[in-house]
């Protein structure tokens, strides 16, 4: 009997969810940026996996998913950054991640509700793309990587870690996101093909994990911040920022962006 597949990304921000959860017999795990796991979702190549939401909201008719996972924010999200070097009015040429559909979605709404439409191409790469861009779009951990390495040294408090660095300005999608519709922003969810349903052994198993991984916070962020090498205090907050568990007002928040990209909202849940 072969291991059902579990889609991961290998970010910092998704790790209270499964670093608790070991491999074994009856579980695999399969590494991937989103753009990945959403085509091996859709392809049958994994069983379970974190989606992007706009992919999710792109394939409601083919994909349920769980009904209380997700990976969402309310306010500064700290990995799903514009970094730029004019105001955001100016942008004439903008660098886009190639790993994620649903930041890419959310710039570009967020741009042209100001009026702003720059020339948009799609880049791998980091900071160094602000040579030849007015801004460059990254996230998860190359987006946190990037601001850690702009910091001179932690402010006392959060709310006081700066949003520019000399030429460079860092906007927060997600605080950009907040402003205009206070309400969270849903980057993920835990979604199946209707076909390829987990077994409730599995989600229980996550549950737990998510649980354990949740309770033992400051032992995560210590891990991620050594493989990320950014300061263990500054990985902390990071993931406490973080709703892990799909409450009401995130769903508001995934209704709103649905709207907000002109796509329907028809979301199916399982058991």
């Amino acid at each position: 009997m072969r291991p059902y597949l579990l889609g991961v990304p290998p970010y910092a921000n998704t790790a209270p969810l499964y670093h608790y959860l070991r491999p074994s017999r009856t579980l695999a795990f399969r590494y991937g940026v989103p753009t990945q796991l959403n085509a091996w979702v859709r392809e049958g190549a994994v069983g379970l996996s974190l989606v992007s939401s706009h992919f999710f909201l792109q394939h409601q008719d083919l994909l349920v998913a769980l009904p209380d996972f997700s990976v969402a924010v309310l306010g500064r999200v700290y990995s799903v950054n514009l970094f730029h070097k004019r105001p955001l009015s100016e942008l004439r040429r903008v660098a886009l991640t190639t790993e994620s559909a649903t930041s890419v979605a959310l710039l570009k709404w967020l741009l042209e509700e100001e009026g702003v439409r720059p020339l948009y191409e799609r880049q791998a790469g980091g900071l160094e793309l602000l040579k030849e861009f007015d801004g460059v779009l990254l996230i998860g951990d190359r987006a946190i990587t990037a601001y850690a390495g702009l910091l001179d040294a932690l402010p006392p408090y959060p709310e006081a870690l700066p949003t520019r660095f000399g030429e460079v300005w860092v906007s927060d999608l997600s605080m950009l996101w907040f402003q205009k519709t206070r309400l969270p922003f849903v980057f993920a969810l835990w979604a199946a093909r209707k076909d390829l349903l987990p077994p409730k052994g599995v989600v229980e198993r996550m549950r737990k994990a998510r649980r354990r991984g949740l309770a033992h916070l400051g032992r995560v962020a210590r891990r991620e911040a050594d493989r990320l090498r950014v300061h263990p205090a500054l990985m902390e907050h990071y993931l406490w920022n973080f709703r892990y568990h799909l409450e009401a007002p995130d769903l508001l928040g995934l209704e709103a962006f649905a709207q907000a990209v002109g796509l329907p909202y028809r979301p199916r849940f399982s058991e």
